[in-house]
């Protein structure tokens, strides 16, 4: 044993035990057991031991599936886990909850290449926030996470602050991307309707990050090896609320979610009468849609059903046109993660450029008639 470890008096032995525990001297105590072995060597087992906790935790992603089906979200919070892993050198599960749960944890399990935990409560057929809350909360302490990944849905929002106070742990919403600093890892979000761009970082040993839909290309799913599946039977959580029905729309917005190419329009429009050029834009491409923005919505230009946002639809196309439209960050999150994107609006310093691949400053009720008799006059000359 190093001599200077040895000889050293007690105060500074537990100065030496504070800086490898990353702890103030001020608040060390001296154990009992301690008193029985030199400093070094208690140092030495409690880092050791420390190390060992860290590498036996791992990045829980809780899977969002609706009548049988994995939404798509759920491949985006794999791909975002695999980023996580990069960096944190830790395995990652996939949790779903249900009842049945088993052919959609296989499902997933093919598609995903990762190992899957379900959770099978008689009578969990669709979400409530009680029975969530209980049974991760009951689940997740066994298998020590450091990240628990949920879906910045009206459901993963729903339940995802109120399972962090269960656990004792941290809880960042809203996450757009992973980056690592001197500190740690970290997570960016936006603020303000985006104008302010946050980095956050937890201090505590697990943490429940809800990532916004959109901000992470979703994982391709692919011919991988099917990663292992456990199916745990729980007893069904006594509830004070139960799930009755659910009520969807006669009108669907999957020509949205289906189309290759959205032209959208915006408040930027000035009038409704101008929606028929949006239309005429649209026309021009095949597998395309007409989406719109809140404020063009609200107006009454745009059907609700077209509406792309928080508040509306995620799409993610190949092209996506935004037509006067300044970019709220409510629109942004619904349509950041499309392939490419064209922005028009006459305000050089609208925030939808920030994001836009081509960036047009102009007049679209000029532009938009100049483009379309551009393309006729091209393609009646070929």
């Amino acid at each position: 044993m190093p001599g200077d470890w040895k000889d050293a008096n007690p105060r500074k032995r537990s100065c030496a035990w504070a800086i490898l525990r990353n702890r103030a001297p001020e608040k060390c105590s001296r154990a009992a057991g301690r008193k029985r072995l030199p400093g070094y060597w208690v140092s030495l087992w409690k880092d050791r031991s420390s190390k060992g906790h860290e590498m036996e935790r791992s990045i829980v992603v809780v899977a969002e599936h609706f009548q049988g089906e994995i939404t798509p979200i759920t491949y985006e919070l794999a791909a975002f886990a695999r980023q996580l892993q990069q960096l944190l050198a830790a395995p990652v599960k996939i949790l779903i909850l249900g009842d049945p749960v088993r052919e959609v944890a296989q499902d997933l399990a093919e598609k995903t290449g990762r190992e899957v935990v379900g959770i099978q409560a008689p009578g969990l057929r669709s979400y409530t926030c009680e029975a969530y809350k209980k049974l991760l909360g009951d689940f997740l302490p066994k298998i020590s996470p450091s990240y628990v990944c949920v879906p910045h849905t009206s459901t993963g929002w729903d339940y995802a602050p109120a399972l962090a106070v269960r656990l004792g742990a941290a809880c960042i919403t809203a996450v757009e991307g992973v980056v690592r600093l001197n500190e740690g890892i970290a997570f960016t979000r936006s603020f303000f309707n985006g104008k302010i761009t946050a980095v956050m970082t937890s201090k505590v040993q697990t943490t429940v990050l809800t990532l916004q839909p959109g901000k992470i290309r979703p994982l391709e799913p692919g011919s991988a090896r099917p990663g292992p599946i456990t199916i745990h039977s729980v007893e069904s959580p006594s509830q004070l609320s139960r799930f009755i029905e659910r009520k969807q729309r006669r009108e669907q917005s999957s020509s949205l979610t289906e189309a290759e190419v959205i032209v959208s329009a915006g408040k930027g429009l000035r009038k409704k009468e101008n929606v028929s050029l949006v239309s005429r834009l649209a026309d021009l491409f095949s597998r395309s849609a007409v989406g719109g923005s809140r404020s063009a919505c609200d107006l009454g230009w745009i059907e609700h059903r077209q509406q792309v946002g928080t508040t509306g639809v995620t799409v993610t196309p190949k092209l996506y046109v935004a037509c006067g439209i300044s970019g709220a960050f409510q629109h942004l999150v619904g349509m950041s993660g499309s392939g490419f994107i064209v922005a028009i609006n006459t305000d050089p310093n609208a925030p939808i450029f920030n994001v836009a691949d081509v960036c047009i400053v102009d007049d679209l009720t000029a532009f938009i008639p100049a483009f379309i008799e551009a393309y006729e006059r091209r393609l009646m000359a070929s």
